[in-house]
């Protein structure tokens, strides 16, 4: 299990987050909504979230696999559309180093089965406890 624990006071928006071994993130809106845009919005926290993942566990893989991954740059976009209730995280992906195209297709797909990928792309279901 994760934990992470959030605290907002009387700063518009700025939400300080942290998790159990003392990391600690700012959270925050853009001006443009009434933020200080002192951190990645909430949204922009999803997208990079799955943007950590992949890139590490692209990382792990081919360095277990010893392939000369060189680098791996992730353009996250994330497009909500309300009206119908869906959203679309459109991830570019490029990989840098020596790799032949079976070497790249098995990236792919490991790029697309990291953890936090599955838990987006599975049904989450959230329970809220009012303590």
């Amino acid at each position: 299990m994760i934990h992470i624990s959030s605290r907002i006071g009387k700063d518009r928006y700025k939400v300080d987050i942290k998790s159990p071994s003392g990391n600690t993130v700012i959270a925050d809106e853009p001006a443009s909504v009434g933020g200080q845009d002192l951190g990645f919005s909430p949204r922009e926290l999803l997208v990079a979230s799955l943007a950590a993942c992949t890139s590490a566990t692209l990382r792990m893989y081919a360095d277990h696999k010893g392939w000369d991954l060189q680098t791996v740059e992730l353009e996250m976009d994330l497009e909500r559309d309300d009206a119908s209730n869906r959203t679309q995280i459109i991830r570019n992906l490029k990989l840098t180093g020596t790799l032949d195209e079976t070497q790249r297709a098995r990236l792919l797909a490991v790029a697309n089965s990291c953890p936090v990928h599955k838990i987006l792309s599975n049904p989450i279901d959230i329970e809220t406890v009012l303590v």
